[in-house]
């Protein structure tokens, strides 16, 4: 053993290292480590040595507990607590894990073979002698102490005895709380013993020891946070201990612990002015989990509704600390909890009730308002330049916080909030005497965009005068414009209801649209506009179209934005006649097609390539949101679309004309870039989000589009290829003049793929799912397509099951639904039927493969649809292919006996109605397989 040590800690090759510790591993499970356990510790031995002796013996004691016979409790008992005083003042770390050792022996004795095993404890280490001072004798009881509540909450007790043991535990705590509270109390206690006594307490709370026996304690605790060495430890233990979810019964404990809380508020003070943040910190924790875990409680405590006000007002004071986050301060993000928590529990309450507690209540809540957007100001300038990256990103999330509280506020104030919020900067920008700070500005308009964001601002009076003020602003900052831009695009949907006030926002942020700082703001704000209010833009659509062209033949903004920036055109060019969509497409896509052109004569290189895919995503965005139909302007709830909807105009989609038009330029560029996947996603993705957004209005390209997609598809094979097809099968495909097209090239796609199979398919696990969604979705919309001569159901069938041996999960979740939608059609499609009779005994077997550990546990709900779908199509066939396939020992797992694999079988064939069971039942059989029933695996399972 000290060799092997010797290697895992000093020897500089990782591959001894590695040995040595899987040796290391074996030997402390061993059953010579009861032997060579005690003479690692001897004293003559290096301290690493000595704790590699005392882990072994903590793992024998935890793990295998059941191989110690019970006449030799005593004598390891004794043996440990020797050893424990021998190292009272030897070496930390071995100390502690013979501590860990000895508490893992009382937890498996208690309370039977050791009863009051604590009072023992304390017993035998208060004894003198042994020549260990007693300083150091006491610190070794204290850390015992600790370990124990420790080393039960990570036992692994079965459930009944973890009962038991806490009781146990519980009754102990008699004989550690006065112990306990008289080091704390003794003016010569050293520190180290003070703070030992604080972590014990914290260790101890956890196991939910009531608070009433541990008032006095605790009242000590805060006695403690004077002491600047304490002070840490002390926090933690007065959390721990107001936080346990039993210490809301002890009230009259409660209500005494407040006014304690109060009594620091000098101590925060004084820390505030000295910059000391970790104090701050520490007392606002306190103040916070007090108010979090009890606000209930002590609102109820109707006499005492000042001190718990009182208390409420400190941690105002806390949200507000004074500095900014993250570099002045980090506890005011500790709060904002809390005040989710305490507008809960008022609005709780019966009407009557929550009246009384809104007139104290809703005065605190409106200073939370001005507190909030006070911490959301930016710096000055200068200050924020000095700040890291890290600290700007920081401070982004507060602010995002922050306006996740404003939003949750806004349920008890209503409508009032926003008119305080409006006459606030109404004041601040009419007012001539005082120059007002940019940041004031912002920070108001930030508070206005977190609540319209997200909530119907519709009926509120005051947006009218709000979008007045915008154009009032002057805007020398891009933190500002920022939020001027974000404000404006909250109330887009306003907007769409007020279209007369578009005249006075819409300048601004055609004008932002030209300053790359304000790409993501300008840019996601024309889009909603355009997306809320398109009917009333046909007005402003030449001005849109001619800045927005002008941006991006400046290249402005960032391929992302550039996208957006077409999906918004594509909203905005949808309401026009379809003559001036044509004009507009026209004069929008020309350039892009002559750089098309150019490149798709170059000899292709990565810098072409890139240029190519963004060109095509342009296409791709701006045909995703360009439709004609009107079919989507339904409102949100849900009534008629606008007056303005019209039946679409007769001719072909503006979309098919271009399309048509561009075909030739995109066959011409593919077959260059045929080998490169992201080309060819990129290509597929134009058809495939046209066919989306037009549906039936595709059909003219549907045959075109089928034969290059064949060609495509024969020369390389590729995933994208799969999907844009499964697209065209779930529109077409029930379409009698467009079902020769897509059967044709559903036929193609299959042969190739049948030949991907037969080649070796585990390199192409993206093509195999795109391939069984595909069938999938064959059967599901036109399951004739199985009926053809052409088409190979036994091959397609055999792949499937291949399918469901591969390692990635969302291969096999495709091919399970593959399998759930054909068995349906065991009635109805007869090469179905022929295939699943001859080998339906082979899917029942890969499927038994996977439940039995073969594939991943996330897998299991998806394998108990294929035996439900067995079950209910074919039952007299299942009963014999489980029956067959099940016949093998060692089959699916050498864990199960034929008994269980019986019940399993009879269990699935009685379900043939109740989906949820035949989970459960799959679910219970693969935790027996692979070994981990009654684990804690199982349990978070």
């Amino acid at each position: 053993v000290p060799t092997a040590l010797h290697q895992l800690y000093y020897d500089p090759n990782i591959e001894n290292k590695n040995l040595a510790q899987k040796w290391l591993m074996q030997a402390q499970v061993s059953p010579q480590a009861w032997q060579f356990c005690w003479a690692l510790l001897s004293p003559d031995k290096v301290p690493e040595i000595q704790y590699f002796g005392a882990s072994a013996l903590h793992t024998k004691i935890s793990r295998y507990w059941s191989d110690i016979p019970t006449d030799q409790y005593e004598s390891l008992k004794s043996q440990l607590f020797s050893q424990i005083a021998c190292f009272s003042s030897g070496s930390k770390m071995v100390l502690t894990r013979l501590c860990v050792a000895l508490a893992s022996l009382a937890l498996n004795t208690m309370p039977e073979a050791w009863p009051g095993a604590v009072a023992e404890m304390v017993r035998v280490f208060q004894e003198e002698g042994g020549g260990v001072d007693g300083r150091a004798r006491c610190l070794a009881l204290l850390e015992l102490l600790t370990v124990l509540p420790e080393e039960f909450q990570t036992s692994r007790l079965p459930q009944y005895r973890k009962g038991q043991v806490r009781g146990a535990l519980g009754r102990e705590w008699g004989s550690v709380c006065p112990l306990l509270q008289q080091l704390l109390r003794r003016a010569d206690s050293p520190g180290a013993v003070k703070a030992r006594v604080l972590r014990c307490l914290s260790s101890w709370v956890l196991l939910d020891v009531p608070l009433n026996e541990s008032e006095g304690l605790v009242h000590d605790c805060f006695s403690a946070l004077s002491d600047p060495e304490l002070f840490d430890t002390a926090v933690e233990a007065v959390v721990n201990a107001i936080s346990q979810p039993d210490s809301q019964r002890y009230v009259n404990t409660l209500l005494k612990l407040v006014p304690r809380v109060l009594a620091l508020q000098d101590q925060l003070r004084e820390a505030v002015q000295n910059g000391d943040m970790e104090t701050c910190h520490g007392i606002c924790r306190i103040a916070v989990t007090l108010g979090e875990n009890h606000s209930r409680t002590l609102l109820e405590q109707v006499d005492h509704w000042q001190s718990f006000l009182a208390l409420v007002n400190m941690i105002m004071f806390c949200t507000g600390i004074p500095g900014h986050y993250p570099v002045n301060e980090t506890t005011s993000s500790l709060t904002l909890t809390f005040w989710y928590t305490l507008q809960d529990e008022i609005m709780s309450f019966e009407s009557d009730k929550q009246a009384v507690y809104l007139q104290v209540y809703r005065p605190v809540y409106f200073q939370l308002v001005d507190v909030l957007l006070h911490k959301a100001q930016f710096p000055s300038d200068q200050e924020y330049a000095s700040w890291s990256s890290d600290e700007k990103e920081q401070f982004r999330i507060y602010r995002v916080d922050i306006s996740d509280t404003l939003m949750y506020v806004y349920e008890m104030l209503g409508a009032e909030l926003l008119s305080n919020l409006y006459d606030k900067l109404g004041r601040l920008l009419t007012n001539t005497e005082q120059p007002t700070s940019w940041q004031h500005t912002e920070a108001l308009l930030y508070g206005f965009q977190s609540i319209a964001e997200t909530i119907d601002v519709n009926y509120s009076d005051v947006i009218p005068g709000l979008i007045g003020l915008i154009p009032r602003i002057s805007i020398n900052n891009v933190q500002l414009a920022d939020t001027v831009m974000f404000t404006i695009g909250a109330l887009a949907e306003w907007l769409a209801d007020h279209p007369v006030m578009l005249s006075s926002v819409l300048p601004l942020v055609l004008q932002a649209l030209g300053n790359p700082d304000l790409s993501v703001s300008s840019v996601s704000t024309l889009k909603k506009i355009c997306r809320e209010c398109k009917y009333d833009l046909p007005p402003y659509a030449t001005n849109i179209v001619a800045v927005s062209q002008e941006v991006l033949i400046k290249q402005i903004h960032k391929t992302s934005q550039c996208m957006w920036l077409m999906q918004a055109l594509g909203f905005l060019l949808s309401a026009l006649p379809v003559e001036d969509i044509l004009r507009n497409l026209h004069s929008l896509i020309t350039p892009y097609i002559q750089q098309l052109e150019k490149l798709a004569d170059e000899t292709p290189n990565p810098s072409n390539k890139l240029a190519i895919i963004h060109i095509l995503g342009l296409l791709s965005n701006l045909f995703t949101t360009l439709d004609i139909s009107k079919q989507d302007d339904e409102s949100a709830d849900g009534s008629a679309p606008p007056v303005k909807a019209t039946p679409p105009p007769p001719g072909p989609n503006p979309v098919v004309v271009v399309l048509q038009q561009v075909f030739a330029l995109i066959q011409k560029v593919l077959s260059k870039w045929l080998n490169d996947s992201q080309v060819v996603e990129a290509v597929c993705a134009i058809f495939e989000k046209s066919v989306k957004t037009l549906l039936h209005d595709f059909a003219p390209m549907v045959s075109q589009l089928s034969e290059m997609l064949g060609q495509m598809y024969s020369t390389i094979p590729q995933a994208s290829a799969l999907d844009l097809t499964r697209q065209m099968v779930h529109i077409f495909a029930s379409e009698t003049d467009h079902f020769p097209p897509i059967k044709a090239l559903f036929e193609l796609v299959t042969s190739v793929t049948l030949s991907v199979f037969q080649q070796g398919p585990r390199d192409h696990p993206d093509i195999v799912d795109s391939f069984m969604q595909l069938q999938a979705q064959a059967l599901k919309r036109k399951p004739d397509l199985f009926l053809s001569e052409s088409l190979d159901v036994k091959a397609v069938f055999h792949c499937g099951i291949l399918s469901l041996k591969f390692p990635e999960a969302p291969t096999v979740k495709s091919t399970c639904l593959f399998f759930t939608e054909l068995l349906p059609h065991c009635s109805d499609v007869p090469p179905l039927a022929r295939v699943v009779q001859e080998d339906g005994k082979l899917l029942v077997q890969a499927v038994l493969e996977g439940i039995g550990g073969g594939a991943s546990r996330s897998l299991m709900d998806q394998f108990a649809e294929v035996l439900f779908s067995l079950n209910k199509h074919c039952f007299s066939l299942l009963a014999v292919w489980l029956k067959e396939a099940l016949q093998p020992p060692g089959f699916p797992s050498s864990r199960i006996t034929t008994e269980q694999k019986d019940n399993f079988s009879q269990q699935i064939l009685r379900e043939r109605v109740n989906k949820r069971r035949v989970k459960d039942i799959v679910k219970e059989f693969t935790l027996l397989c692979r070994g981990l029933h009654g684990t804690e695996y199982a349990a978070e399972y």
